[in-house]
């Protein structure tokens, strides 16, 4: 059984959502041809540290990292470098914070320059894929509602949903029951509840769904190298229509990126 939180816990849980959500949105506007995902990193942990958080990443388990910045086929964990970004690159960006003994998380992909039209589609169709697992994650739905949701809709633009990687209650710990799986049968998987937190994270692949760990043991792979997208936000399981903690408005509406 899986403890629902109070509203004051949930209230220390937006307080981290919000963080986060800036701080996609100060990475999204480093993000450019030329730049090296070592500068978004750096950007990242000065933009968290400075708002009294601590990047809960770094270290966690051995993550040398404030972010995991996964370009074009790492579908997660991706270790900043001095890899140069290039016109037509995508990068997803997954953040945590610790504040106040509480967690945030959130992941955004960045189209980098000008992409191609399948890749712009990639990215449309997993940020869409995520608000239609949104849409089912309420009081009574079970988990396999959002992988439903989440798989059909990517399915019906010839995309595939990762098996291997899913999104997970959060409170306290980073990862917390729930898992949220991008995949499944409507009506089974954990049941959700009133003030249930949970983090939704589709990661879509333009291809096939098969993946491959790096020898790093960190960064995962598409099986075929083509692209993978992620977009992750935090919500509050409510009846009737779940409550968003987390925010792409900071990067979208704010004019960092393009809607």
């Amino acid at each position: 059984m899986v403890k629902p939180k109070t509203e004051e816990e949930i209230e220390l849980l937006r307080e981290n959502a919000v963080i986060v959500s800036r701080t996609l949105a100060e990475v999204g506007k480093a993000v450019a041809p030329g730049v090296t995902t070592s500068e978004l990193n750096r950007v990242a942990e000065t933009f968290i540290r400075d708002n009294g958080a601590i990047p809960s990443f770094l270290g966690f388990e051995g993550f040398p990292s404030a972010i995991c910045a996964s370009v074009n086929d790492v579908v997660v964990h991706g270790f900043p470098s001095d890899y140069v970004l290039k016109e037509g690159d995508i990068v997803s960006v997954d953040i945590g914070t610790l504040y106040k003994g509480w967690n945030g998380d959130s992941a955004y992909t960045f189209p980098v320059g000008e992409v191609d039209a399948e890749t712009r589609k990639l990215l449309d169709v997993t940020k869409a894929s995520l608000y239609k697992g949104i849409e089912v994650a309420v009081a009574g739905n079970r988990t396999g509602d959002i992988g439903h949701a989440v798989q059909t809709y990517v399915e019906s633009f010839g995309f595939s949903a990762v098996r291997e990687l899913e999104g997970h209650g959060i409170g306290r710990q980073m990862h917390e029951s729930p898992g949220v799986p991008n995949y499944g049968k409507q009506g089974r998987g954990a049941k959700l509840v009133d003030g249930m937190t949970i983090c939704i994270e589709p990661m879509i692949n333009a291809g096939t769904k098969g993946v491959y760990l790096a020898k790093n043991g960190w960064a995962v792979h598409t099986a075929d190298h083509r692209k993978s997208a992620h977009y992750e936000l935090t919500v509050v399981v409510r009846r009737g229509k779940a409550e968003l903690l987390s925010t792409f408005d900071f990067i979208e509406k704010d004019g960092t990126i393009g809607i």
